[in-house]
């Protein structure tokens, strides 16, 4: 977060360039231009009482009214409060793209949501500032109807009430819960909703409901307020506890003068949902120590063979545990404090939720990793220290963040002391520290219960600089990724297989000898082909060659090609296969078996696809489907014997009952025949792209394509069924990744 904007960073690993340097995607969320004034009455009333306060002959009223930025956002004589102080991600899966939605608070207290929908621009979906004034204001700023009515607002310390009561402290995302709703026609679907707890500088917190996808407003679907009742409460987070296939919450909430505790969340309207019965006390010293930050972290006590909570939080230059586990006796706590860390107060804490390793920095550029042990009774933390200074030299760290799968860890720096003198200006940076080695990333994609590339990038970013680096598969990671293959058969490990063989293709490519970008100052000919009444002499016959071969290996070379190789190529291929070269018989040995394992993962998805045809639709129903298409193309390749897509095929052959319903083209009304996976051509020559999805031809300008531009997928239109919806909200089937 800064004072501009919101940079988002996004990892790739990019399967199309040879590069071993991370790859990192750059959007921003900017900061919006108007200030955020909060709504505490009517406009004409609330400018009236302001004039009143800030004219005040009691300096108490008019100084406090004055400098209070919550009040004067504007600034007038003071400088702007432009910028954000706080951002939060919601869970993978909340937006229209099955991706994260980011909630964001500016700095002086608008809160709103935003989702990356094409990918290049953060679109705002809703204003939740607004809309909770709006509520306040319908209900005349009372919680309840019993509530008794408060004072005008021309008196000051209601004045200071209305506005403490919509001043955003911190906001945090709940995960996904799942619901079954029974339609009209008493089917069952699963609904998804999600939670995001706003704490309130009065101690209120405020729990929105969004049913997802989210995609505004009319996706709120509830908004409940709860009392804390904490003093000048610093940071919130939620506690979620898995037990006997029961999931409970609670939201843990922390003050700048000490006291953590946990508070109940009773939501009538969320089934399968559970919360304490009151809230539970795990620190109530009032020590002066501000709670920084709370993680909760869930975990698997090896001694009691149970789910276990922990709770870390940042208090001062210490971190407060506690361990939560339920049994037949109820709720266990234990609680600790780990001392010796920092001797400065801590800026900054993480949490790797794979592990529940812990990692807390200071100001002073020292960061400790906390690896918690279990023991019979509670557990124990072992800590070691990562200097900083020995990777970036004299450095001020401001904040950390670990990747997903713990590979990475991210922190922001700027210069430190040189000569015991401190940097004139600033410049802050993002600095990336590697947290495993290879062989782990390794280890922990073969047994990973994700089973998609796409949400453990940064292990696979470590997995493509080895291969790149080495130019070539490691022979252990070859030999478990092929047992898991024969064992299991699962489409991830295909796709683990695709992506190594890919990256090894990169490796074994050669540099291009120019710099693509740089113009060529050649000057450039138009060729000017046979045409009759115009001769054509042996030197233009040569110039006309000449040109076709530079155009050759002007695209060879984008394709990171060599250019004397592509040369070469572009002669007369010799039959005689032993007088290649020994790499260019690699390139194309790696070529084939990138092909086969593609065909592979595409049979695999075809079978998907009739499948849910075959249970989708009646008797001689016209599909959008090529179904007679894709059936053929699979019974096509005499080399692999299928029984099971002989079978599935045999019963939709059986319920078509001879018809094939073929495809149109749009354009001349031609058959378009299956004969490509990846497009189709008519017999007036008009090609269309296959949406690998459905692998329905795309007739339209516009489509949607995969993140590392593996495939492209057509847009779903009001007339598709449900089913062909959800098959068009599915990943790529090479790479995981979501469809834009």
């Amino acid at each position: 977060s800064t004072a501009r904007s919101i940079a988002v960073l996004e990892q790739l690993s990019d399967v199309h360039s040879g590069g071993q340097e991370m790859v990192i995607h750059r959007t921003a969320v900017p900061a919006p231009s108007a200030a955020c004034l909060l709504k505490v009455g009517p406009k004409k009333e609330v400018a009236e009482c302001k004039e009143k306060f800030a004219s005040s002959v009691d300096p108490t009223v008019s100084q406090t009214f004055m400098l209070d930025r919550v009040f004067n956002p504007e600034g007038k004589s003071l400088p702007p409060m432009r910028g954000f102080k706080y951002s939060s991600w919601s869970p993978l899966g909340c937006d229209a793209n099955g991706r994260c939605l980011l909630a964001a608070l500016t700095m002086d207290n608008r809160l709103t949501i935003h989702a990356n929908l094409n990918r290049l621009q953060w679109v705002q979906l809703v204003d939740l500032t607004e809309i909770y004034g709006e509520r306040l204001y319908e209900a005349s700023y009372k919680l309840s109807k019993a509530d008794a009515p408060r004072g005008e607002l021309g008196d000051f310390s209601e004045f200071q009430r209305r506005h403490s009561m919509q001043t955003p402290v911190r906001m945090e995302w709940s995960g996904i819960c799942t619901t079954q709703q029974v339609k009209h026609n008493n089917e069952c679907r699963d609904v998804g909703s999600v939670l995001l707890a706003v704490l309130f500088e009065n101690s209120n917190i405020a729990v929105w409901q969004f049913q997802l996808p989210f995609l505004g407003k009319e996706s709120i679907t509830s908004c409940n307020t709860i009392e804390s009742g904490i003093n000048s409460p610093s940071v919130l987070s939620w506690w979620e506890y898995e037990h006997n296939n029961q999931k409970m919450s609670g939201l843990i909430v922390g003050s700048a003068f000490g006291p953590v505790k946990i508070l109940p969340v009773n939501l009538k309207a969320v089934k399968g949902y559970f919360t304490l019965r009151q809230p539970v006390v795990l620190w109530q010293e009032m020590d002066q120590l501000p709670v920084h930050s709370i993680k909760c972290i869930p975990l698997y006590h090896p001694y009691q063979k149970c789910s276990c909570s922990l709770v870390v939080a940042a208090r001062g230059a210490y971190v407060f545990w506690c361990l939560l586990l339920i049994s037949k006796a109820g709720l266990n706590v234990h609680n600790s404090h780990v001392t010796g860390l920092h001797s400065l107060p801590i800026v900054s804490m993480t949490a790797d939720k794979q592990n529940g390793t812990v990692y807390t920095c200071s100001s002073d550029g020292k960061v400790r990793q906390l690896i918690p042990i279990f023991t019979d009774v509670a557990l124990k933390f072992e800590h070691q220290l990562i200097k900083l200074s020995e990777v970036f030299g004299s450095v001020r760290t401001h904040g950390i963040a670990v990747s997903p799968c713990g590979a990475y860890l991210a922190v922001i720096t700027t210069e430190g002391m040189v000569n015991g003198l401190h940097p004139v200006n600033k410049n802050y940076q993002v600095q990336f520290v590697t947290l495993k080695t290879f062989e782990e990333a390794a280890a922990q994609l073969l047994e990973s219960s994700v089973q998609n590339l796409f949400r453990q990038v940064d292990l696979t970013d470590l997995v493509r600089w080895k291969i790149l680096k080495d130019k070539h598969i490691p022979q252990f990671l070859q030999e478990a990724l092929d047992k898991k293959i024969e064992s299991c058969g699962s489409t991830y490990f295909w796709r683990f297989k695709l992506f190594l063989l890919r990256i090894l293709y990169q490796s074994m490519q050669k540099a291009p000898s120019e710099v693509m970008w740089r113009p060529s100052h050649e000057d450039s000919k138009i060729l000017i082909s046979d045409s009759p009444g115009m001769g054509s002499t042996e030197d233009d016959q040569e110039e006309g060659t000449s040109k076709q071969a530079s155009k050759q290996n002007l695209c060879d070379t984008g394709k990171g090609m060599d250019i004397d190789d592509t040369a070469d190529d572009s002669l007369p291929q010799s039959s005689d296969i032993g007088g290649r070269e020994p790499m260019e018989e690699k390139l194309l040995e790696v070529q084939a078996q990138i092909e086969a394992v593609e065909m592979h993962l595409t049979r695999e998805h075809m079978k998907r696809v009739l499948g849910e045809v075959y249970l989708h639709t009646w008797i001689t129903e016209n599909t959008s489907i090529p179904t007679r298409g894709v059936c053929d193309f699979l019974m096509s390749d005499d080399g692999c014997d299928d029984r099971t897509a002989r079978v599935l095929i045999g019963h939709i052959l059986k319920k078509m009952n001879k018809q094939t319903f073929p495809e149109h083209c749009s354009l001349c009304k031609e058959i378009l025949p299956f004969t490509d996976r990846k497009q189709a051509v008519c017999s007036n020559g008009h090609i269309w792209l296959r949406c690998f999805l459905t692998y329905q031809s795309c007739q339209s300008l516009v489509y949607r394509r995969c993140l590392l531009h593996d495939s492209i997928a057509r847009h779903p239109t009001p007339e598709d069924p449900e089913w062909i919806k959800r098959l068009l909200q599915g990943p790529c089937t090479f790479c995981d990744s979501p469809v834009f």
